[in-house]
């Protein structure tokens, strides 16, 4: 296969991919049901923690990016934490208590009752993650997963949206997609009357 047909051939795949989740209406509500959770909990004066691991990692500070800056329009800023973007927290739990705390331990430090905490995993097996929910489920703080299609771990989340897809790539895709979708509701659901006029 050469290289222009290895360009079709992939987004052709994330097209298609993008397809199955329009088609998926009971995902689709999901998404909005979540974006709508995050909406209360930012009305309520609390925040969004993000976290991932690699790729996901990068979308965890992404969404938090468009939370705190802007999304669509210029607006008040809306408190949101990545977990995974402070060397010296991350080196010195991951040192004194193991990887699998790196997130658990900050959740410890930062979340409060009402927070809302996404984690962000292609397999959905992060066990990283699936500490942090456990500390989330304890302090009342609501989970969201955001994965692929198969069954996992973090299955135990309040909510799982999962991606039409086992594929690494267009899961990782359309993760970015639903984030930008939950940002938008959320921008919009608080601050649409601050929206410029076309």
């Amino acid at each position: 296969m050469n290289a222009l047909d290895i360009v079709k051939t992939q987004v052709a795949d994330s097209a298609q991919t993008k397809e199955r989740l329009l088609a998926d209406e009971k995902t689709l509500a999901l998404i909005a049901h979540v974006a709508e959770v995050c909406t209360e909990a930012y009305r309520n004066g609390k925040k969004c923690l993000f976290a991932g691991n690699g790729g996901s990692a990068a979308d965890a500070q992404h969404l938090a990016g468009e939370l705190v800056s802007k999304f669509y329009f210029d607006r008040p800023a809306l408190p949101a934490i990545a977990l995974t973007t402070d060397t010296s927290i991350l080196t010195a739990i991951g040192n004194d208590y193991g990887f699998d705390r790196v997130f658990a331990r900050q959740v410890e430090a930062n979340g409060q009752s009402g927070d809302v905490f996404i984690g962000i995993s292609t397999s959905g097996n992060s066990r990283n993650i699936v500490e942090a929910i456990s500390v989330c489920k304890l302090r009342g703080i609501t989970t969201v997963a955001i994965t692929g299609a198969n069954p996992c771990k973090m299955d135990v989340s309040d909510f799982t949206i999962k991606v039409p897809s086992t594929e690494t790539p267009r899961i990782q895709e359309c993760q970015t997609l639903i984030g930008h979708i939950i940002c938008c509701i959320i921008e919009e659901n608080i601050f649409g009357n601050l929206k410029p006029q076309k």
